[in-house]
């Protein structure tokens, strides 16, 4: 695995690297306390789209975490970006809608101008999907918030929205615009909050595609921890290489030692 020279910037990953089953991971609230007092600037990055970024922040805070609001970047930030206030379908469940109308972008359900595709869960019935299949018959461009195929729940492993986007693209032959991670544009607007370049930040993440892949293909450092989704089996059958296999978060402030910062 390569050498980490320096890193000016942190990004972690939240479902699987600060918590996992709704539980924080033992040495995660230190790690998060070590970079503050580093001086090592960090952003929370994170698929979830079942919660607004007020939402999420207020979670972490049950867990013991001292995360603000606004060091959390989650796909609707990309999505607002793209949909510029259109009329927009949006197919995902909790309060994340909230993110979309604080932005000003309307929710309706007829006349749409795009859909917008996160983590439904049970919200992924038939007259959804096909409410969201005929609005892009007659036009509407497809947002997907993110394409995991899976996520780690309380009770183990949970369908993500990328099975359902990637039916509503068969069904419809349109291809989805994909704003959360592994897009490059979401992990550059995470970073450029905190005014580092892609060569001088770390992305640590329990994900192989969205998190390592999607970092490396944005030119970041990367770091993978063996909690939250992380399968022995996967890891050794992907092409994919992370620049630090980690047990958890709770060894990264080993692993990045004063000699790489």
């Amino acid at each position: 695995m390569a050498e980490i020279e320096r890193i000016r910037g942190v990004l972690l990953d939240i479902d699987g690297v600060l918590y996992a089953g709704g539980r924080a991971i033992g040495g995660g609230k230190e790690t998060v306390a070590w970079l503050a007092s580093a001086g090592i600037p960090f952003r929370c990055v994170s698929n979830t789209t079942s919660r607004s970024r007020r939402s999420i922040a207020a979670r972490l805070r049950t867990m013991g975490y001292d995360i603000d609001a606004s060091w959390i970047f989650n796909p609707p930030l990309a999505a607002i970006r793209r949909l510029q206030g259109k009329r927009t379908f949006l197919l995902a469940q909790g309060d994340v809608g909230d993110d979309f109308l604080a932005a000003g972008v309307p929710l309706v359900e007829e006349g749409a101008e795009m859909v917008v595709i996160g983590d439904a869960g049970n919200s992924f019935t038939y007259r959804a999907m096909n409410l969201a299949f005929r609005a892009v018959l007659e036009g509407a461009g497809i947002v997907a918030l993110e394409k995991d195929r899976y996520w780690m729940g309380a009770d183990g492993l949970m369908l993500s929205a990328g099975p359902f986007v990637a039916a509503l693209e068969y069904a419809t032959g349109s291809e989805a615009a994909v704003v959360g991670k592994p897009s490059p544009e979401f992990f550059r607007l995470a970073l450029e909050d905190m005014g580092v370049r892609p060569s001088e930040a770390l992305m640590v993440g329990d994900d192989l595609a969205s998190d390592i892949g999607g970092a490396q293909a944005a030119g970041m450092k990367t770091a993978l921890v063996r909690t939250g989704k992380f399968r022995q089996d996967a890891f050794e059958a992907s092409p994919i290489r992370p620049d630090l296999l980690l047990p958890s978060i709770a060894d990264l402030p080993g692993a990045l030692s004063k000699r790489y910062i």
